[in-house]
């Protein structure tokens, strides 16, 4: 990476100025058997232009847009269009394939695979279960005619408050193949989060949980139930999953609703390919959650490319990726589906029987594309766990991993301890896309700490303060061409002004999506964290993710909240928030120790003011560290405005953080 050669007294500090070697390579073999390597022979043979490596193929997918997605559709035979591909390449307000008429289920029903499972099921202290593609089908076929025998049309709303079961796959499914619209939340909010983000539906069913089973404790949700129905006037059925074997009264039994000798054959309907296929929900923490509006269409098209050209993800795979039916990631699971592989639900604690208990399962199902999250492995390296001699990984072949970024030390850990030829596959993108920016591909090498390159389509790039592309130096991410999946609009946003705040505000017909990266000379994506909590010290800007990278490696620290708050007297606090490992204390020497590894390998200007001990890190309920509201605690603002403690994992934080002023503190 180059070193930053700016002036200027606004120009970011890069995280690093040496260059480092990849710690994966593909191999030859590696990039014949690649899927996207086919697909490039495959617009080779349509455009008669060779493509001979992925940054090739990435340029003429962002310069090509239309013949781009267009090849894309005809590689995975996804049948007939109307014709166009993009009717208009405005943002925001792009028209994708105008005319075209689909249904997401098609493709999965296209790729069933006859005899293997489509999802394996796992829960705390029970064998796993096997639905078999058969099943699967059946059970979607009989619960959408459920659906319609409860009323529910093309663009009703039906609901979920759920665990990760496959019984949400089974609902979302049904719901999707009569062009009706799903939404869910998993049963870790409380009823008033649930409501926050489902009322706003008025749905007209709710598929539900009595309870479920987290650190071997169980939860009974019957009276979160029980406020959720009566919060939802609308409703026409309650359909209830037994998992405690609760009774749930005035409710539809789940068997009831998936089992019929006659169930016939599946009967999807046709939408438009940007009719609504779900809502996804902002974290929510400053108001109401938005509700963000993705289609058909342009869902089916990104996770396809995401899933089985990015990720490489085929008939063969076991694709299992720790998530909540809350996260998007749980929708880019259910993709695993559209590839023809078998998807893993489990609903149970990442920790339950141990510290590598995502390990353990991941051996247990043979899985082949293992995703989690930063936080996840370093717990992981803490503990002293060495997945590779304690579980049979011999199947998995790429660790995903998501949620913030991914330290090189966490990165290297990975190949050392699970395996060399694993490729750890880092990703960033977002609900608002419901998938990746940047990422991993089979046929590009994987620099540690970093993402290996930006993903086909996506016209990725970094902007500095005047809108001009910057390289080798932080810039904020931005997108500058249309993507199929960017949302249709937001939920309850008539005039589209809320979408417009959203994205396109600070650059005008040009996507920026909040967080700091840097592009490097060598073609990979470093995330620094989000550019709406920029720490700005004496001018030089620096992202959070760079500081945590080196303080909770620290053995002491479990894990770390940096705050950059501008005074009213025209001061800068920047105070580092610690939660301190079991039995650890935070001594003057390991102040002194922390201070000088942010000093040598961060930034001597971004040396915290104070390191205080904190009880712990609120977050949202989807694991993102709530620094922006704590910024605005800490410059005054009214707690009851600056988040919505329904959205926030352990509220109770949130008091102890508004005590905080930097007069106690300095």
């Amino acid at each position: 990476m180059p070193s930053r050669s700016c002036a200027a007294p606004t120009c970011p500090e890069p995280r690093r100025t040496t260059p480092v070697q990849p710690q994966w390579v593909p191999t030859d073999d590696d990039i014949a058997a690649a899927r996207i390597t086919d697909f490039a022979a495959f617009v080779t043979a349509r455009t008669g232009v060779s493509y001979p490596d992925y940054r090739a193929l990435w340029q003429w997918s962002v310069d090509d847009l239309e013949g781009f997605w267009q090849a894309l559709w005809d590689y995975f035979e996804l049948g007939e269009t109307a014709g166009e591909v993009l009717g208009s390449r405005e943002m925001p307000g792009a028209q994708w394939f105008p005319g075209t008429r689909l249904n997401y289920v098609d493709q999965i029903i296209r790729m069933a695979q006859f005899g293997r499972p489509a999802i394996i099921a796992l829960h705390e202290d029970a064998e796993p279960r096997e639905i078999l593609w058969s099943d699967l089908i059946e059970q979607v076929t009989v619960f959408a005619r459920t659906l319609r025998e409860q009323g529910v049309e093309a663009d009703d709303r039906v609901v979920g408050y759920l665990p990760n079961i496959p019984e949400a796959v089974v609902a979302f499914l049904a719901t999707a193949s009569i062009g009706a619209v799903w939404s869910a939340c998993g049963q870790d909010y409380s009823a008033k989060a649930a409501l926050d983000r489902l009322g706003q539906l008025d749905p007209t069913v709710l598929v539900t949980a009595d309870g479920y089973r987290f650190g071997g404790k169980d939860h009974d949700k019957r009276a979160d139930i029980a406020a959720l129905r009566e919060g939802l006037p609308g409703l026409r059925a309650t359909v209830v999953v037994p998992q405690l074997g609760l009774s749930v009264p005035d409710a539809l039994a789940w068997a009831d609703t998936v089992t019929d000798e006659n169930f016939g054959i599946i009967e999807t309907t046709p939408v438009d390919f940007d009719h609504p296929l779900w809502i996804v929900f902002s974290s929510g923490t400053t108001g109401l959650p938005k509700g963000i509006v993705h289609g058909h269409g342009g869902v089916l098209l990104e996770h396809l490319k995401a899933v089985a050209l990015q990720s490489d993800i085929g008939t063969d795979d076991v694709f299992f990726w720790y998530t909540s039916p809350s996260w998007m990631m749980w929708n880019f699971q259910v993709a695993g589906l559209l590839a023809g592989a078998t998807i893993v639900t489990y609903d149970g604690s990442p920790t339950a029987g141990g510290p590598d208990a995502l390990w353990r399962i991941t051996a247990q199902v043979g899985a082949t594309v293992f995703g989690t999250s930063p936080g996840y492995v370093l717990g992981c390296i803490k503990a002293g766990a060495v997945p590779r001699t304690d579980h049979d990984l011999s199947a998995l072949r790429t660790v995903g991993i998501t949620g913030s970024a991914l330290p090189e030390t966490s990165a290297l850990w990975l190949s050392e301890n699970v395996g060399p030829r694993v490729q750890v596959s880092s990703i960033s993108g977002g609900t608002d896309v419901v998938s990746a920016f940047a990422g991993g591909a089979p046929t590009v090498p994987v620099w540690p700490g970093e993402l290996s390159a930006p993903y086909l389509g996506v016209a990725l790039d970094a902007f500095d303060e005047q809108g001009k592309p910057v390289r080798g130096e932080v810039g904020e991410l931005v997108v500058t061409e249309p993507m199929p999946s960017m949302p249709v609009y937001f939920w309850r946003d008539e005039d589209g002004k809320r979408y417009r705040n959203a994205y396109f505000d600070t650059y005008p017909g040009v996507w920026r999506h909040g967080d700091w990266i840097t592009l490097t000379e060598h073609g990979s994506v470093v995330v620094h964290g989000r550019s709406d909590s920029t720490l700005n010290r004496h001018g030089i800007r620096m992202g959070s993710a760079d500081i945590y990278q080196v303080v909770e490696q620290f053995p002491e620290i479990a894990e770390a909240l940096v705050i950059g708050a501008e005074q009213p007297d025209g001061g800068y606090w920047m105070p580092l928030f610690v939660v301190l490992a079991p039995g650890a204390e935070l001594t003057d020497d390991l102040k002194t120790r922390i201070n000088a590894a942010i000093r040598s390998e961060v930034s001597p200007r971004h040396v915290p003011d104070e390191i205080r001990e904190a009880p712990g890190i609120p977050h949202t309920r989807t694991g993102k560290k709530l620094e922006v509201p704590i910024k605005k605690l800490f410059q005054g603002a009214d707690p009851a405005r600056v988040v919505e403690r329904s959205a926030v994992d352990d509220p109770a934080l949130l008091d102890w953080y508004a005590r905080i002023t930097p007069s106690d503190a300095v």
